[in-house]
């Protein structure tokens, strides 16, 4: 659905802010492939480009992939913006530009959910999820495009319930320049982990789509040049276990009726390994990749940590498990824990050898605004506020230097390139293996996707196999999957541990941010070029 017209057309510009460079941005990985710039679409603001009157124009420039132009700002009449914290100067950098086409700026998504503090210059905050306030902003609007004489705050009361959610607006960008596409069912999490936002900000009863929904979404995409894989954005796939069985069916027919062309992934808590029948459904749906916010496997750790969740089922048997029908885990771990102690690393580099979990997002602790974390650090004075420029922004029980020695070293090790691709070696010999055997899709055969394979193959070999400086372990995996005829392996391992080798050199010596969620304000100061 739409938001009803007001009488008054307005050309909206909507402008998504870059990403300062982060572990999780995979960019590294970008030169590689066939003009991919950018991670995943910005799904909050497509969404509300989709809301937005029928009778509206608008505009989509995602800053990852291009800048807006002069052209576009002398375009619109209002200009609208959505980022999470680590975007923030990003976010303060577009309205600026805006500003000086002296137009109006309304900020979303859910930085400023968090901290509207963090955004004086804007001219409308919109705090909280789709609701109410939306259309309150665009009523304003249209009445009056001019910026109004003071900042006006407007916060959602009642959210529109998700399914009367548009579908998010995928034409208006190009999909090929992603690495992935992203499709959401559910917002919120049933769970409150000490150091996530999620439960604050979105609730943790999850709200739903219909399956009906997210067919039409996957429909969609498919007409507007889905790539390979579709991520589902949920906080957790399975918040609500019985909406997640009555998802599924609906997406086994429709892998069925497109001819499982597309990969799907999502994130979940590990306690998903003790429901097999998910994980069944789940491997027929072609699930391929499940991130699970792992953290650490120290028990005392996760229990400081409000994860006890995570303790439901043993964490190497429980990447064992989702491994055995065919899915590739991602984890996050979390460094600078107040129960670190010297032999964390350690036992951090011997769980990444035991559980063979080839990509973790290997991040210092980051206190969030507005999560349980944050309360306590600032009640116990260990919240570090001005020193912008730290990749943490916690005082650690450990000395800061020693956190930060351990934390290289586990990067170092985790990422060293023969330990990683022997990871990936077993990730193609094992857990691929137990994926769902379909035909090839005609669709897969014709010459745009060969030639698309054929261009990522040559810029693999050449910048990896020829100018790379670790060709010779790039070579013996290359080998074995060229033997087996694993394409899919040698393509999908080799793009994602290029950019972990580059990244975690990069972060270890200081070139790049250590941490997903760190602001480095003076890194991320510079302006779209």
């Amino acid at each position: 659905m739409r938001a009803e017209g007001f009488g008054t057309v307005r050309r909206i510009l909507c402008v998504f802010p870059r990403y300062t460079s982060a572990f999780g941005t995979f960019e590294h990985a970008y030169p590689l492939t066939d003009g991919v710039k950018g991670l995943m679409p910005p799904q909050g603001l497509l969404l509300i480009a989709a809301y937005l009157p029928a009778d509206w124009p608008v505009r989509f420039v995602d800053e990852n992939i291009c800048p807006a132009t002069p052209q576009d700002f002398e375009w619109a009449d209002a200009v609208m913006v959505s980022g999470m914290h680590i975007q923030r100067n990003q976010m303060n950098d577009i309205c600026r530009r805006a500003h000086a086409f002296d137009l109006p700026v309304a900020l979303g998504g859910p930085s400023v959910s968090a901290c509207p503090e963090y955004y004086p210059s804007f001219d409308y905050l919109h705090v909280g999820e789709m609701g109410d306030a939306t259309i309150e902003l665009f009523r304003r609007l249209a009445e009056d495009c001019s910026r109004p004489a003071q900042q006006v705050v407007l916060t959602t009361g009642e959210r529109l319930a998700m399914s009367d959610f548009p579908i998010p607006a995928y034409e208006l960008i190009e999909l090929r320049k992603y690495l992935l596409a992203s499709i959401q069912y559910s917002s919120g999490c049933p769970y409150q982990c000490e150091f996530c936002d999620i439960p604050g900000l979105y609730g943790r009863n999850p709200r739903l789509k219909t399956p009906q929904q997210v067919i039409a979404e996957l429909d969609k995409l498919r007409e507007c040049g889905v790539p390979d894989t579709v991520y589902f954005v949920d906080d957790n796939f399975i918040g609500n276990r019985k909406a997640t069985l009555d998802l599924l069916p609906h997406l086994i027919e429709w892998q069925k009726r497109t001819g499982y062309i597309t990969r799907l992934a999502c994130e979940a808590t590990l306690n998903i390994a003790k429901r097999p029948e998910i994980l069944e459904k789940m491997k027929e749906a072609m699930f391929i990749t499940i991130f699970c916010g792992i953290e650490t496997p120290d028990h005392d750790a996760l229990k400081a940590m409000q994860k006890d969740h995570n303790m439901m089922v043993p964490i190497l048997e429980g990447v064992r498990t989702l491994n055995s029908y065919g899915m590739e885990v991602v984890s996050g771990i979390i460094m600078g824990l107040d129960t670190d102690t010297p032999g964390t690393a350690d036992a951090l580099i011997e769980f990444v050898e035991e559980s063979r979990i080839p990509l973790l997002t290997i991040n210092l602790l980051q206190a969030l605004p507005k999560t349980p974390l944050w309360d306590r650090l600032e009640k116990e004075g260990r919240l570090i506020k001005e020193d912008e420029g730290r990749d943490s922004n916690v005082d650690f029980l450990m000395p800061h230097d020693e956190v930060i020695g351990a934390w290289k070293r586990a990067m170092t090790v985790a990422y060293e390139p023969a330990k990683l691709f022997a990871r990936y070696e077993h990730q193609c010999e094992y857990t691929h293996q137990q994926r769902l055997k379909v035909p090839v899709a005609d669709e897969l055969k014709t010459w745009p996707n060969i030639r698309r394979a054929l261009v990522i193959l040559r810029n693999i070999f050449w910048k990896v196999g020829v100018l790379g400086d670790y060709k010779r372990v790039f070579w013996k995996f290359a080998l074995r999957r060229l033997r087996k005829g694993d394409i899919e392996g040698l393509i999908g391992s080799t793009l994602i541990a290029h950019h972990l080798i580059e990244f975690a050199r990069a972060a270890t010596s200081g070139r790049q941010s250590a941490s997903n969620y760190s602001i480095r304000l003076r890194e991320a100061a510079v302006p779209a070029e």
